[in-house]
């Protein structure tokens, strides 16, 4: 499991070339033209994860398998998508198929490369997306309501709970705020906000592109962005797509960090991209180890032992005993699963343990 991140904005804003430099790939056209990106490029990439590796130096592990993530790169958005503009509904379609949404903002000033409004405005390129993903959900939400009256005169007790709800998002989506604001009474209630599958309500990461000379520290731009995004609950990131691609070229990992330690960077994008990235799906990592392999496993934060071995193989959650567990850092202080059994850090834990990052997990379940 991993999660997968629509890259959307606008034509020009560095979407296909952040793609490519995350991806390490020339899969996607980084032209300087609107639509160069007609299908949404799909590429997976490896969860940098320093864990794996030692534990994997411990365990004497043969093979170092890290969880992979999934970018889609979508078609840029112009104003009246909602309407069909452009390549609106595949842009619309696409973007219903992802987890989150990383949003990026041009950053930077290059007359080199034409800006499809005519002007440099995070702000007001981020206001333009998110209006058309709005009116889309209203459109949707309007459209529900037909059904929802039809059954509401049948005496349907659920019906009457979505149209509150409804309502509810409806209210908040035409006053110009994304749905993604309205919160949830319980677990219920969220659980029909996720099946109205509204574009707003998916969590976003502004990604601000920048130029070489603003990739550590950002610029005036790059601070309304993060101004903007601390309003929303929202998170940004500061990345330097042109830089990440030259990044991407450098094979050898001591000659990336080199590199990144003279520009005063102590990552990659991507570093910070995924690390933003799990933090908005609430997502963990947990791993299993051994002489054949190291592997590191991607769940939801409060996944469940049995649902966690299902991420596996779905006949470990189907005849799920219980799981031999030892936190990451007992495993590496007593050098590994002999030493922390000998140290009593091994626990057995049930069908209710809750998974925990860095969690060192060995599943045992019936045939």
């Amino acid at each position: 499991m991993g999660f997968k991140c629509g890259i959307v904005g606008l034509p020009n804003v560095g979407k296909s070339t952040l793609f490519n430099a995350l991806t390490n790939t020339a899969a996607a056209a980084a032209a300087n033209y609107p639509f160069c990106t007609i299908e949404p490029n799909v590429g997976q990439v490896p969860v940098p994860d320093t864990r794996l590796n030692l534990l994997a130096k411990i365990a004497g592990s043969k093979e170092i398998l890290p969880t992979q993530l999934s970018f889609v790169d979508i078609a840029g958005l112009v104003r009246g998508a909602s309407q069909g503009e452009g390549l609106g509904n595949q842009f619309l379609a696409n973007i219903r198929e992802v987890d989150a949404i990383i949003h990026v903002l041009r950053c930077f000033e290059d007359d080199d490369i034409t800006h499809v409004e005519g002007v440099i405005d995070p702000i007001a390129d981020a206001e333009t997306v998110e209006t058309e993903l709005m009116l889309s959900d209203i459109d949707s939400l309007t459209k529900r309501k037909t059904g929802l009256e039809r059954r509401i005169r049948g005496q349907d007790k659920d019906a009457k709970l979505i149209m509150a709800l409804v309502d509810r998002l409806l209210e908040v989506l035409e006053q110009g705020e994304p749905a993604r604001i309205v919160k949830a009474d319980d677990d219920d209630e969220q659980k029909m906000i996720d099946e109205l599958q509204l574009l707003t309500s998916k969590p976003i990461l502004y990604v601000c592109n920048v130029s070489e000379d603003d990739a550590a520290e950002g610029n005036a731009l790059t601070q309304r962005v993060a101004e903007k995004a601390a309003a929303e609950n929202a998170v940004s990131v500061i990345i330097s797509a042109a830089l990440e691609s030259e990044i991407a070229q450098l094979d050898d990992p001591e000659e990336q960090k080199a590199f990144l330690e003279d520009l005063g960077l102590g990552e990659t994008g991507l570093g910070r991209v995924i690390r933003a990235g799990y933090d908005l799906l609430r997502l963990i990592t947990y791993f299993t180890v051994g002489p054949k392999e190291a592997r590191a496993w991607t769940v939801k934060r409060n996944t469940k032992a049995p649902q966690a071995a299902g991420v596996i193989h779905t006949d470990f959650e189907k005849g799920f005993i219980r799981s031999e567990t030892i936190a990451y850092d007992d495993y590496i202080e007593f050098n590994g699963e002999n030493g922390s059994k000998d140290a009593g850090k091994m626990r057995l834990e049930g069908k209710e343990y809750v998974v925990v990052d860095g969690d060192v997990l060995h599943f045992r379940f019936a045939n």
